[in-house]
């Protein structure tokens, strides 16, 4: 659908900008979310087992399965009601109330005295989660170059492997710098933390300009020429006073189309387990390193947790480098492929070795894994979600994506304890493997390659292809 001339020169200012340094500060500053994201869904694996001694409740598989997940289930709830909002009240508004529930469920969580106490204050952070996680990537794609869309949005999930590393690292420094006598405030600790950055976000999200594309769509173009002054872009007031606003679409076919690749692509990215390693490492591999004659504390554990958290964050830089030139069809099925090689060379390992042979054989399984999500899998799933869409459905649509996220992430989070207990690791590592292979039939088959296309181009190429 053509649309009209003066609307064309805006987003054509907007698609052909140069990537100046405000767009990478605003991208940072939209994507801190994603570090609260990462560090409030990992900090849980290094104060689990400490929590456990002061809260017996939570040795039960489910009630641990739930601690660990139940702020997935929150995010779930976050992401279906911030759609809505989002596409009404504008982008920023929805960031910025994000920010200020991270803090509050944070602040929950330090100063929780029982166990329904910590897991309601964990469902609370997974409100502003799934919230942020439904719109960052939205609000990215709405104002950035069509030429630099992908590595901008990737910063989304470079920005979750940093949160996810300073998690164990901030669980290494409170285990080794409190003295003994504070023993009982390394998880309080562990947990408050992250109100520090939410804190920060809050502040500065107040002077982040709204989405270019959405003020269009709802005809501000008063405030349309004074923010996109502040992404250095000039327009007219003859640019302004010409636009016709959009009429309010239907979800169309070609709309359910980029819905359920989108999903499906979501799907596949949480039940492949990547956030086994992270969600429940600390636990998972003290035991191994037990299991072959080491030094058994959760100190071992959150030590080998966090060379993985470094593997991860180093190897998400791939995609960011070659997201843009590469396409993004090409780098998940190298990323889903991978995964599944990993996986079965750890079966094998688990299988044929024993002692300290076979927890190292399970780290370099879960390092090359872990390698092959971070370039392909992780930054390129929030990527399609937000650039999909046609803007006038983006928030409602990319928050459905991310409600999907979110679902998949709990069931397995919750199911994994359950499954480790009944059919073990090494069963485990095969569905997942089984899994992976599946996901790159997918991407062969059904994910198109959308890298060098402006958003209004994708959304185009959905209609045609669910009309022909």
């Amino acid at each position: 659908m053509a649309q009209p001339k003066e609307r064309d020169v805006i987003i054509e200012k907007l698609d052909s900008h140069s990537t100046t340094s405000i767009y990478w500060s605003l991208t940072i500053l939209a994507t801190i979310g994603g570090f609260l994201f990462g560090y409030d869904t990992s900090n849980i694996g290094s104060a689990l087992d400490l929590m456990k001694s002061v809260f017996p409740g939570l040795s039960s598989p489910l009630v641990e399965g739930y601690l660990v997940a139940g702020a997935s289930l929150g995010a779930a709830v976050g992401a279906i009601i911030a759609g809505p909002v989002t596409d009404k009240f504008g982008r920023k508004s929805m960031l910025i109330a994000d920010a200020a529930i991270y803090a509050i469920g944070a602040i929950v969580s330090a100063f929780t005295v029982n166990v329904p106490m910590i897991l309601v204050a964990r469902t609370f952070i997974g409100l502003a989660i799934g919230a942020d996680s439904g719109i960052a990537t939205a609000y990215i794609a709405e104002y950035a170059p069509k030429s630099r869309r992908g590595s901008l949005s990737i910063l989304q999930q470079w920005m979750i492997t940093i949160g996810i590393l300073s998690a164990y690292l901030v669980g290494l420094a409170t285990l080794y710098i409190l003295p003994s006598y504070a023993f009982s405030l390394d998880w309080r600790i562990m947990l408050g933390v992250a109100a520090i950055p939410a804190l920060i976000g809050l502040a500065f999200r107040f002077r982040m300009p709204e989405s270019p594309r959405w003020l269009i769509e709802n005809g501000k173009f008063s405030k349309l020429k004074s923010d996109l002054s502040k992404l250095g872009i000039e327009v007219s007031e003859d640019d302004l006073k010409g636009i016709k606003l959009p009429k309010k679409g239907k979800i169309t076919p070609g709309i359910k189309r980029a819905l359920l690749i989108a999903g499906l692509f979501m799907v596949f990215q949480q039940i492949t387990g990547i956030n086994i390693p992270f969600y429940y490492g600390p636990t998972i591999l003290s035991k191994y390193f037990s299991a072959s004659g080491e030094v058994s504390t959760i100190e071992v554990g959150i030590m080998a947790t966090t060379v993985l958290a470094i593997i991860n964050v180093a190897a998400t830089y791939i995609g960011f480098k070659y997201i843009d030139s590469y396409g993004r069809k090409s780098i998940a099925r190298l990323g889903y492929a991978g995964m599944a090689v990993f996986m079965i060379l750890g079966i094998a390992s688990f299988i044929l070795t024993s002692g300290i042979i076979k927890t190292v054989g399970l780290m370099v399984a879960f390092s090359g894994f872990i390698i092959f999500f971070a370039f392909g899998v992780g930054g390129t799933g929030w990527l399609i979600q937000g650039e999909y869409f046609p803007t006038e459905v983006r928030g409602r649509m990319a928050a459905t994506v991310a409600f999907i996220d979110w679902i998949a992430n709990f069931a397995i989070t919750e199911i994994f304890p359950v499954m480790d207990s009944s059919v073990g690791l090494g069963v485990s590592m095969g569905i997942f493997a089984l899994l992976s292979i599946v996901a790159v039939v997918f991407v062969m088959t059904s994910v198109p390659e959308t890298k060098g296309l402006s958003v209004e181009e994708i959304a185009e190429m959905f209609e045609k292809k669910a009309s022909s």
